[in-house]
Formats: C-alpha cells, structure tokens, sequence
C-alpha cells in the first residue's frame, strides 16, 4: 500500500508540472485556437487534476476516478496532436510534451492494475 500512496503523490506533482507547461503553451496557439482547443485541453486539464485529488481523498470507488483520469489523458493526447498536425506547435514541444504525458500515464497504468487486483478499493 505504500507505494501506492507514494506513486499517487508522485502523481500529483508530476500532474501539475504538466499542467505548468501545458498552459504555456496553449497561450502561444493563434488566437482563434486558443480560445477553441486552448480551453478544452485546459477543461480536460483541470478535471484530471480533480479526479486525482478525489483519488487521493475517497476510500472507495478509486479504480472510477483513475479511469476517468486515463480518459482524460487520451483526449489530451488526441488534442496536442492536433496541435501539432496543424503546425500550431513545434515537433520539440509535442515529444516534451508526450514525454510528460508518457510518465503521468505509467502511474495512471500501475494504479489501475492495483485497483483491479485489490477489489476492497474498488
């Protein structure tokens, strides 16, 4: 259970790091974009970073808010390709930013494998 614990606080500040630089980003999209896919990878950003405090703070039903998280990820990640498909970012800003992604997703992975096999958190 410690490590558990340990990889849903690691969760949190790598989440926010995301978060940080995501926001950056989208402030240098053209400005009709900024306002359109800006704010829904905003939006998606801030109910992850909800659904991981719920995580953090429920007893039971955790595998439903790490689910919802993983959701949201994969939009995320559908949305930054399309940023940079239309050129919107650069090909080093998309890798940073799927790099960032990648870590934040092996967590999200192993606490849902954890939550599957440990039904009393279910």
């Amino acid at each position: 259970m410690e490590k558990v614990g340990n990889n849903k606080l690691m969760l949190i500040s790598k989440y926010e790091r995301y978060m940080g630089y995501m926001i950056k980003l989208i402030y240098i999209l053209p400005r009709t974009e900024k306002f359109s896919i800006g704010n829904e990878y905003k939006l998606s950003m801030y109910k992850s970073m909800e659904n991981i405090l719920y995580l953090n703070k429920v007893a039971a039903n955790k595998l439903v808010y790490v689910n919802k998280v993983d959701t949201e990820l994969m939009l995320q990640r559908i949305l930054l390709r399309i940023m940079k498909n239309e050129k919107w970012i650069s090909e080093q800003k998309f890798n940073v930013a799927m790099k960032m992604m990648y870590e934040i997703g092996k967590i999200v992975g192993g606490l849902t494998k954890y939550y599957e096999n440990n039904t009393k958190y279910v």
